[in-house]
């Protein structure tokens, strides 16, 4: 069951502080160069040895570390001395509740997500720190989707690169013995004329396929509803996402939705078993609500994603949560609450 991350209370170790600032500054959208701040220090911390640390917070020297600063070394110090850093707790008392109002009981009943990324791509995370916050907020299953090689700016993964990726991925979900399932996937880009950025057996490899379009958002109505109907028609095609493209708030302005036969494209979905996704990011809110509610009519499936690009953003489908929730998409039809065999029996019928 996902649920919100009870504070912290002292004793706390110093990464662990950091680690929970980092998250929370993250949830809340903070600027990157804050949470770097958090991220890069915890790095730092993981290097030196307890008796060092501990040597360097009693002289006052913290901060002659490399990738240590001033607030780092504030809630470093603190926690040491064995007190709750007041960073953290003025943090916690100011971000660490619900993110939105209403959807709790949705939220409560999700068991993973389809929709993430680390640093191999345009994530800010390792691949571990994103598995450990996913197991923290109470997850059953993530699925890491990186994407593809077309999307340069977003260092797209390469066939090999995504075959050493997949080697990591299965190293890291045996380690964990089964209490938790880390599933091989990508956000692999629809192509113009519907096909998909990687070769039919990479993506064979893999347990789920988040298909999206990312490029010439603006194409016409026509040729854009038969990418888009190609694309989810492909049997190696699990989810769309983010399936209009619109942007309606943020750092990257505003962007409005792509033109499409939407009818036809969610027919498709049902017809081939595609699930639509209910991105949560705030600045996507994707598909609007008039498309979700026709999608919802048509009998579509659903997955409520994140689209993480940091650990702190997988509390983000909380805002699809409440969406999904007030315009009554049933909570059967919505393959993030499923459980990771049935998602994988769904997947690779």
């Amino acid at each position: 069951m996902v649920a919100l991350l009870d504070p912290l209370e002292a004793p706390v170790h110093p990464i662990e502080a950091l680690r929970r600032v980092a998250f929370l500054l993250e949830r809340t959208r903070a600027g990157t160069y804050r949470v770097e701040a958090f991220r890069n220090a915890v790095k730092t911390l993981k290097t030196l040895d307890a008796g060092e640390l501990a040597e360097r917070a009693e002289e006052g020297t913290l901060q002659e570390i490399p990738g240590i600063g001033k607030s780092t070394s504030g809630v470093i110090a603190q926690a040491l001395a064995g007190d709750l850093p007041t960073y953290l707790a003025a943090l916690e008392a100011k971000a660490g509740g619900p993110l939105v109002e209403g959807g709790e009981a949705l939220y409560a009943a999700l068991k993973g997500d389809c929709h993430l990324h680390s640093d191999w791509s345009d994530g800010g995370s390792p691949i571990d720190e994103m598995v450990l916050t996913g197991l923290e907020l109470g997850h059953e299953w993530l699925v890491l989707t990186d994407h593809s090689p077309q999307l340069r700016v977003a260092s797209g993964l390469s066939a090999e690169r995504l075959t050493q990726q997949i080697g990591i991925v299965e190293a890291i979900d045996r380690s964990l013995g089964g209490a938790f399932r880390l599933l091989k996937g990508i956000e692999v880009d629809i192509l113009d004329d519907g096909g998909l950025d990687q070769s039919d057996a990479m993506l064979a490899r893999l347990d789920l396929v988040t298909a999206s379009v990312h490029s010439k958002l603006r194409m016409n109505a026509g040729p854009m509803t038969k990418r888009m109907v190609t694309a989810v028609s492909n049997p190696r095609v699990n989810v769309l996402g983010h399936c209009t493209g619109r942007l309606v708030e943020g750092s990257r302005g505003t962007r409005p939705q792509s033109d499409f036969d939407a009818r036809a494209v969610f027919e498709a979905c049902a017809e081939h078993g595609t699930a639509v996704e209910i991105n949560s990011r705030p600045e996507r809110r994707d598909p609007p609500d008039d498309l979700l509610l026709l999608a919802l009519e048509i009998g579509c499936l659903f997955a409520i994603d994140s689209d993480a690009h940091a650990p702190g953003q997988l509390d983000m489908k909380a805002y699809g949560c409440e969406r999904a929730e007030r315009l009554g998409v049933p909570a059967e039809r919505i393959v993030t609450t499923w459980d990771a065999d049935r998602l994988l029996t769904w997947a690779n019928p």
